[in-house]
């Protein structure tokens, strides 16, 4: 079963890592990934850009309603994400706990929904 592992942290906390932090973080990334994709549970990831970036769309009463940045103040954000296979949530929470961001935000884990 596919799980997406949604990583939310303060992006404050990132912009203030040092460079030394930053990389070091960045390694624990690139090898949770590598032992993902030799183990058969990686699907895909990525990063995404700041929240100041997004965009949110409305729909009422069949009118578009766009509007710059994100749809909710949060102390948190939504940062990136993985997309996993695992055997069951428990396989799944183990590996959300991998998660380097975890240290000091959250993960938060959501089977996928098969059609």
């Amino acid at each position: 079963m596919q799980y997406l592992l949604l990583i939310y942290a303060a992006e404050n906390d990132w912009v203030h890592l040092e460079g030394e932090e930053k990389q070091e973080l960045f390694n624990e990334y690139t090898s949770l990934s590598d032992d993902l994709r030799r183990t058969g549970k990686y699907v895909a990831a990525n990063a995404l850009k700041p929240v100041a970036t997004a965009t949110t769309v409305r729909v009422r009463n069949g009118k578009k309603m766009v509007t710059d940045g994100p749809f909710a103040e949060t102390k948190e954000q939504l940062g990136g994400f993985y997309l996993v296979e695992a055997s069951n949530l428990d396989e799944a929470i183990e590996i959300a706990a991998r998660i380097p961001s975890g240290r000091f935000g959250s993960i938060e884990v959501r089977p996928i929904n098969p059609h």
